[in-house]
């Protein structure tokens, strides 16, 4: 509880006892749809996160809303002025409808030709970002059926603070100041980038990090080291090369007399070896560290994107990895990540969107399964199998081309703490754990910070490899 969320809370409850819905709006990563869902969880009512794209029509909205009335739940649309201009006119008739209902405290209601059941537990909450691209402003009629909240910075040192106390650092009142001000003094001082992001979810990747950290090597390690070594792993792959000494200055001078000590990859890096010499490449330092630091970002975020200029090397930096855990697997070393992985590559600008996510048949009205949904079905029938060695497998979909934002933003609720994919039928698929994305990208112009908040990110430069090593592969062939 912070006095944002208190605020948010407020906010909220006061429209429901109104008889409204709720608009927490603001930048990526000020927790708006987590407010949201831990107000219902407090309440103890069914909240159902759904991510609105472009491709919803009123129809599907019609049988969401019966749904929502007749069983008396909570529904949190995120990234709702996604949706068209012209379906959002609909629905703003179809709240309308129901709102009017509620206020008669009637036990049924007619529905778009049906007579429905009315629980009066309903409530409807929309979050919306801003100024992105791809967004459009809420007709005024639709405006007026809820009560707004925005959420702009929250409260990073308080935050910090709790969570660290809650992942057992008996330290964690001078260590979250500490973090904070790295956090804010990095923002300043560094680069400005695409995908730079010190966000309230970088920091909430780093606390999740320090605390797996913590209970491995319980009181042996200090804790300020831990914090550092958490905080290095999680920022350092995704830093251009000017900005290391920089961000390394900023944590001396934080912290003076921690030393945090070398982590050694042992039979990882033997394997990542093994495997470049079957490749006939060359065994590059610099680059076996940019693998390791892939599997680091991995470990912590279950969307991931590699980004860099062409012949930088990131498609052989996941392929690598990816032999590298099915070998480790294949010798019976022990480890979490060391799983055998199977890597889903596909090109999402090659096809439409409709193709990517599925689509109606304007005529038939029949559904067709689009390339993304039935990948992560597949890897969800995976998860569910009896066969041990497929269940544990891990299944990587690798989107290999341009990110646009028209594209990505609907797969914002499978990238945060939701893991929940949104169809344009209404479908809700639920990502399991040995399902990762992936994404290599030769540069973010057309992200928004949306997506790069959600993202770990691991950025290739050509220092890390240069072009000798490329001519003696060749040369050896």
């Amino acid at each position: 509880m912070t006095p944002l969320t208190d605020k948010c809370y407020m906010t909220l409850t006061g429209a429901l006892h109104l008889h409204y819905g709720g608009n927490p709006q603001g930048p990526a990563g000020t927790g708006k749809t987590e407010t949201t869902k831990d107000l219902g969880k407090a309440l103890a009512i069914c909240t159902i996160v759904f991510n609105c794209s472009d491709d919803l029509s009123y129809k599907m909205m019609e049988q969401y809303f019966m749904g929502l009335a007749s069983q008396g739940a909570w529904s949190c649309f995120d990234e709702f002025n996604r949706i068209g201009i012209e379906v959002l006119s609909v629905i703003a008739s179809q709240m309308l409808t129901i709102q009017t209902a509620v206020r008669a405290r009637a036990p049924e209601f007619e529905f778009c030709g049906r007579v429905i059941p009315l629980v009066m537990s309903f409530g409807v909450f929309i979050t919306m970002n801003p100024g992105y691209a791809g967004r459009q402003e809420l007709p005024d009629n639709l405006k007026a059926l809820f009560r707004p909240v925005s959420m702009m910075i929250p409260n990073y040192g308080l935050i910090a603070e709790i969570t660290m106390f809650s992942e057992g650092f008996a330290q964690a009142n001078a260590l979250s100041k500490k973090m904070a001000r790295l956090y804010s003094l990095a923002s300043e001082q560094l680069s400005k980038q695409k995908h730079y992001d010190f966000g309230m979810r970088a920091v909430k990747t780093v606390l999740v990090m320090a605390g797996k950290i913590k209970r491995e090597v319980r009181d042996t390690v200090a804790e300020d080291v831990i914090l550092i070594r958490a905080m290095r792993d999680s920022n350092v792959p995704k830093f251009l090369t000017h900005d290391l000494p920089l961000f390394f200055g900023i944590i001396t001078d934080l912290f003076p007399t921690s030393v945090v000590p070398f982590i050694d990859y042992g039979k990882l890096q033997i394997a990542i070896e093994n495997q470049l010499r079957l490749e006939k490449k060359q065994i590059v330092p610099d680059f076996i560290k940019k693998i390791q630091q892939l599997l680091e970002t991995m470990i912590i975020r279950h969307g991931n994107m590699i980004v860099g200029a062409t012949g930088t090397g990131k498609t052989t930096v996941a392929r690598i990895l990816a032999k590298s855990l099915t070998q480790l697997h294949t010798d019976g070393v022990e480890g979490a990540m060391y799983k055998p992985v199977k890597i889903d590559l596909l090109n999402p600008k090659s096809v439409t969107k409709g193709e990517l996510y599925g689509e109606s048949n304007p005529y038939t009205n029949e559904w067709q399964e689009g390339i993304v949904s039935s990948l992560v079905k597949t890897a969800v029938d995976c998860a569910d199998s009896e066969d041990a060695l497929i269940n544990s497998s891990k299944r990587w979909i690798s989107f290999d081309g341009p990110v646009d934002a028209m594209w990505i933003e609907s797969m914002n609720t499978v990238l945060d703490d939701n893991k929940m994919l949104c169809l344009p039928n209404g479908e809700r698929i639920k990502m399991p754990d040995i399902c990762t994305m992936m994404f290599e990208v030769n540069d973010l112009v057309e992200a928004s910070p949306a997506t790069v908040s959600r993202c770990g990110m691991v950025y290739m430069e050509a220092v890390y490899l240069g072009w000798k090593p490329v001519v003696e592969s060749w040369a050896e062939i």
